[in-house]
């Protein structure tokens, strides 16, 4: 076995980037911006990671099937400092996303520092790890021929979409089952289905999306679920993007200002008029905000059609008729599609790092194991919410990147492990499993955080005094990527006009067919006045409710206030 150490007298750190799919590519980028050396480790020959569709999954990496198209639309999921090109579709199929992966690592000439078809065997923390913070990490190239390198840190950046759940042996009966079991893991189109009845497991954005394909090829589909779900489309009004439209700083601050009761009704309610959730056998068990809502565009029209019948939980097999909670059963059954989820496990790293029965990982913000002594390993993309997941990433990385570079520093292990637990805490009324619990972190809020430690969160009161063009975007529009690199280190020149010319982004691949240009709509109509004016309206409501009214009436009394008021309310500073 070679050893590779440290060149002597370099004083540049070098680090380990475990996997080349999105996070990895980030995270190699976020290193170059801090003066840091990145050597990437991916398995297979290319980068991608699980964007990179396969015909045949591979044991012990991750596979998606062949229609998958995205849930979030891209100006929303972009780097914060690459946008999409303007005409790629809002929603893309999986292709045109590995294509944009590829434009952002030569871009940035990321490839260079990738090493392909080279496994890590091992992460190990040096004799002198509690003085230097160095791993010793153990790879495996194609010819099976082992290295051994140091490194000052490492970044986990593998995914944790390759051990896929399956609950069948916990079916009485499922030994009987003349016909196919499968997790969605293996699934890759509906033509296996052709003329079949098949059953779905699971309600999740995997489930609904299968169940739906297998729906326009097999005899009959049934969709089993415990719970239910919320079904939203990609579509909102106008049809614009929905993340576009409902992911902004203003929503996200109504929602935390007014009574989560009233939010909740008032959203399921607009939900229900459109398709009635317990007339469709939908209904969940939970409240819209509570937990992530599955994301389907044909879900409901399939089951008005009566091409999908939804279930409830499986409870058993009886050779080729299936069980179900509610007493009721269905005959010959040839197919089970299992959607039910993966297991996180990082099997190279110490098992000291994952205490847990299952192989958790308890991780500050989702990214450090308080348990170093030297913040020098980092989980990325360990986490669930209800946004896009690269932008959260790639703030990740900015973050760990100037961790491990010296310029930031965490707080204490007692802070670090008290914070932890109180989230773990808060999430658990709508999570029950503490692992689920665990992994949840609320979009804005999570960013700016981390942001902040960054050194790059929006200071929306600068911008609107200075440029309130711009500042009225970032407070209530979309709340884009390109936000985060307005200031602060590794400021992007080209933020600004990014954030100005989103919404011609989202319209450009509309513009196919030339059309007469339509009147120019009054001025009492602009959808900024209409959005200004309902804002201002329904946080004039929410003020008269809550103890920021007594701030408002000194404000009206003494103008003089008006910096100090506002800086309170929008946070952040110069």
């Amino acid at each position: 076995m070679e050893q590779k150490d440290r060149p002597s007298g370099s004083m540049t750190r070098r680090v380990a980037v475990i996997g080349a799919g999105p996070s990895g590519l980030t995270s190699i980028k976020s290193c170059l911006d801090e003066g840091l050396e990145p050597t990437c480790f991916e398995s297979s020959d290319d980068i991608g990671g699980l964007w990179r569709f396969k015909e045949t999954p591979e044991p012990g990496r991750s596979s998606i099937y062949r229609s998958l198209v995205v849930n979030t639309s891209k100006e929303m999921m972009c780097f914060s400092d690459f946008p999409m090109p303007a005409d790629y579709p809002n929603y893309m199929l999986h292709s045109q996303l590995l294509q944009y992966f590829r434009l952002y690592a030569q871009h940035f000439d990321l490839l260079r520092h990738i090493t392909f078809q080279t496994s890590v065997l091992t992460v190990r923390q040096r004799p002198d790890f509690s003085r230097s913070g160095q791993w010793e990490v153990v790879t495996e190239n194609r010819e099976g021929q082992e290295e051994r390198h140091v490194f000052d840190g490492v970044l986990v950046c593998s995914g944790h979409y390759t051990h896929p759940v399956s609950p069948l042996d916990q079916f009485p009966g499922h030994e009987s089952f003349p016909g196919r079991c499968l997790h969605s893991w293996a699934y890759k189109d509906a033509d296996a289905f052709r003329g079949k009845r098949v059953v779905v497991v699971g309600i999740g954005n995997s489930g609904g999306d299968i169940a739906v394909e297998i729906s326009r090829a097999a005899e009959k589909t049934f969709l089993s679920t415990r719970k239910g779900a919320w079904v939203i489309a990609r579509m909102s009004s106008s049809g614009l993007p929905l993340d576009m439209m409902a992911i902004s700083r203003l929503t996200a601050l109504l929602t935390s200002l007014l009574p989560r009761a009233l939010v909740n009704w008032a959203a399921e309610r607009t939900l229900n008029h459109r398709y009635d959730h317990r007339l469709y056998g939908l209904q969940p068990t939970h409240r819209l905000l509570e937990r992530k809502p599955l994301i389907n565009d044909d879900l409901p029209g399939r089951i008005l059609q009566g091409a999908v019948v939804l279930k409830p939980d499986l409870r058993g097999f009886q050779g080729s008729r299936l069980l179900f909670q509610d007493g009721t059963a269905e005959e010959d059954i040839d197919a089970v599609v299992f959607c039910t989820g993966y297991n996180g496990t990082f099997s190279f790293l110490p098992p000291s790092l994952c205490p847990g029965p299952g192989g958790e990982l308890t991780l500050y913000r989702r990214v450090f194991p308080p348990a170093l002594e030297r913040p020098t390993l980092a989980i990325m993309g360990l986490f669930q919410t209800k946004g896009p997941i690269f932008p959260a990433v790639e703030m990740q990385a900015r973050w760990v990147a100037r961790v491990i570079a010296g310029l930031t520093q965490l707080p204490p292990q007692k802070t670090m492990l008290s914070k932890i637990e109180m989230e773990t805490k808060r999430n658990m009324k709508s999570y029950p499993c503490p692992r689920q619990a665990a992994l949840q972190v609320d979009y804005i809020p999570y960013l700016d955080s981390l942001a902040e430690q960054v050194g790059v969160r929006p200071n929306i009161l600068g911008l609107l005094l200075r440029e309130p063009g711009v500042g009225l975007r970032v407070l209530l529009g979309p709340c884009t990527p390109y936000q985060y690199r307005l200031r602060g280190p590794g400021k992007w020149d080209g933020a600004r006009q990014a954030i100005l010319t989103q919404w011609e982004r989202v319209a450009q691949p509309f513009r196919t067919r030339l059309e007469p240009e339509p009147p120019r709509p009054r001025v009492l109509l602009s959808p900024w006045l209409i959005t200004l004016s309902g804002g201002a309206v329904m946080l004039a409501v929410v003020l008269s409710q809550c103890k920021l009214t007594s701030a408002l009436q000194d404000l009206l009394q003494d103008p003089a206030h008006l910096p100090d008021w506002l800086s309170a309310l929008l946070g952040g500073s110069e």
